[in-house]
């Protein structure tokens, strides 16, 4: 009886191989066509692990480290490495280490049971995982029922993962083990332990960064963290813990035991009163004219700044909004990107001279004639709108390049006061899986861009990339230079979004390139129970994206 071949289209090019080929004797075949690490192939669009075996014909496509899913591939498996060689130095008891969130290109960790480490205890941390690396272990897959997954994370003392799995919906929960040390990770793995040779350890703060390459796939980047950032995040997650909620499990734990009410009224609370608090702070200060805002995309700048508004009319202000929008130049001016597209994002699409010009005569108590820019006519506009500041008014102006002193480079640094809003997670998915920002702001845009303004979730993931490529160059660079940083991010939001993002998302077609992603994401929200959203008061942020919010957003 003949062997039973399968045709696999690589490159263009049809090809047969035997049914039951590991998709490792594909990349030995093409790993010399690429400069980067291979470490997962795209089957039929679809992710697979290297270790898996070809079953039927189909397009094959192949993932390198430099690929979006592959560097999270690579990432999460250096955390397995990492937790091994902690676990080979230190013993079950005293290396249990926490994965909080991400900083720079790298995961900042904790030590639960150990206290704060030293270079020593990082030295020997890294000559092992090296160690390791170069013995090429296998990083196995089991797939375990979800009931015997809440057993084994209860017996070994991962707590979080124990709860998590207590509300899981499938009935098989992928188990990943390292030479017999086994944990859950939330994605894909590399085929065995010589793919993680590019990653360094650094002291920091009270543990330490575990850092990754970046765009140079073989490089480890340079640790630059935001000191701000980072407290604002740790203040966060302290919050989140004296409430008894810091993980998945826990948050779910709240909603089941009919806690959430409470916590939503509590969290709001303490929102308005950090709101207040920078209002106060504005006003003291006396010689304020110009509050700058800036953030990523579905921050809730808009709501933010309404409330923060609210707050400075209550202290006698008159504040102003102010949309920077306004100062685009002309659809026939706005500069380029590489692709040849307009590029809305960088700071010469505004007309900074301008903006100088208006924003130094308001200082001096001159009037103004505001513009206006016409998005049909791509031209700006002026409608007789004139403006002049008072001893008691105060503008408010929002956007992208807030915080970049080229925008404003005419005005007294003594005249501005600077906030940089970002929905910053609060919660993990549990010790080692750490919920990335971005992922919520992503489902904060789907469900707000399909509400307002018609746009499939499949579009909005297909522009998220330029999104985010136009906030690494011109939003966060900034962010250090805020005066303060505030965290928009609600403990509860994933669980409302998750009936409102669920449908956009299975909506996504499987021939689509960004079914991946949605099926991710999918995936992701699956690990919320729900929380419904009729209690949720109109001025809270979270109504930006769902709707029924008190401000015209």
């Amino acid at each position: 009886m003949g062997k039973e071949m399968v045709r696999l289209t690589i490159f263009g090019e049809e090809k047969e191989y035997e049914k039951g080929t590991q998709y490792f004797e594909l990349v030995e075949e093409y790993q010399k066509q690429y400069q980067d690490d291979i470490v997962l192939v795209l089957v039929n669009n679809r992710l697979r692990e290297l270790h898996k075996r070809i079953k039927k014909s189909g397009e094959v496509r192949f993932v390198t480290t430099a690929d979006k899913a592959g560097q999270k591939t690579y990432r999460r498996s250096v955390t397995l490495l990492m937790q091994k060689a902690l676990y080979n130095l230190l013993g079950k008891e005293t290396s249990k280490v926490r994965v909080l969130h991400c900083i720079s290109q790298a995961y900042y960790c904790e030590l639960e049971h150990y206290g704060k480490p030293d270079q020593q205890l990082l030295d020997q941390l890294k000559e092992e995982m090296l160690r390791l690396a170069e013995e090429k272990i296998p990083i196995l897959k089991n797939s375990i029922g979800t009931d015997d997954a809440v057993e084994l994370f209860g017996e070994v003392g991962m707590r979080e993962k124990e709860c998590l799995f207590r509300y899981r919906r499938s009935s098989k929960v992928n188990i990943y083990s390292l030479d017999h040390y086994k944990d859950y990770f939330y994605g894909y793995m590399a085929a065995h332990t010589g793919y993680l040779k590019y990653f360094d350890l650094q002291l920091y703060q009270d543990g330490f960064v575990l850092m990754f390459p970046d765009k140079n796939t073989r490089v480890v980047a340079e640790f630059k963290p935001s000191v701000k950032y980072f407290d604002a995040i740790r203040r966060s997650r302290e919050w989140g813990r004296t409430m008894g909620v810091d993980t998945i499990g826990t948050l779910n734990n709240a909603i089941a035991s009919g806690r959430m009410q409470e916590i939503i009224m509590v969290q709001e609370a303490l929102m308005e009163q950090r709101i207040g608090q920078m209002a106060q702070m504005i006003a003291s200060s006396g010689d304020r004219k110009f509050v700058m805002i800036a953030g990523p995309s579905s921050s809730g700048k808009t709501t933010f700044s309404h409330r923060l508004s609210i707050q400075l009319s209550a202290l006698g202000l008159r504040p102003h909004p102010f949309g920077l929008d306004d100062y685009y130049l002309d659809r026939s001016k706005t500069p380029r990107d590489a692709d040849g597209n307009f590029d809305f994002e960088c700071l010469e699409a505004l007309d900074v001279e301008l903006f100088n010009r208006d924003m130094t005569a308001l200082l001096n108590g001159e009037e103004i004639e505001c513009p206006t820019f016409n998005f049909l006519t791509g031209r700006r506009e002026y409608k007789g709108k004139k403006m002049k500041l008072g001893e008691g008014d105060i503008l408010v102006i929002e956007g992208i390049h807030g915080l970049n002193g080229k925008l404003s480079y005419s005005l007294p640094e003594e005249s501005k006061f600077k906030i940089f809003i970002s929905a910053l997670t609060q919660i993990d998915i549990d010790e080692h899986n750490y919920l990335p920002t971005t992922d919520g702001r992503l489902i904060r845009r789907i469900v707000r861009d399909a509400r307002t303004r018609g746009t499939s979730a499949r579009e909005t993931i297909a522009m998220w990339n330029s999104v985010r490529r136009g906030e690494e160059n011109y939003i966060f660079p900034h962010q250090d230079s805020a005066d303060i940083m505030f965290n928009s991010g609600l403990i509860y939001e994933l669980s409302v979004l998750k009936a409102y993002a669920e449908p956009l998302l299975f909506n996504i077609s499987k021939e689509a390139p960004e079914y991946m992603e949605a099926k991710r994401l999918l995936k992701f929200l699956d690990y919320f129970l729900p929380v419904p959203s009729e209690k949720i008061a109109s001025n809270s942020i979270i109504r930006e994206f769902i709707g029924g919010s008190c401000f015209h957003v």
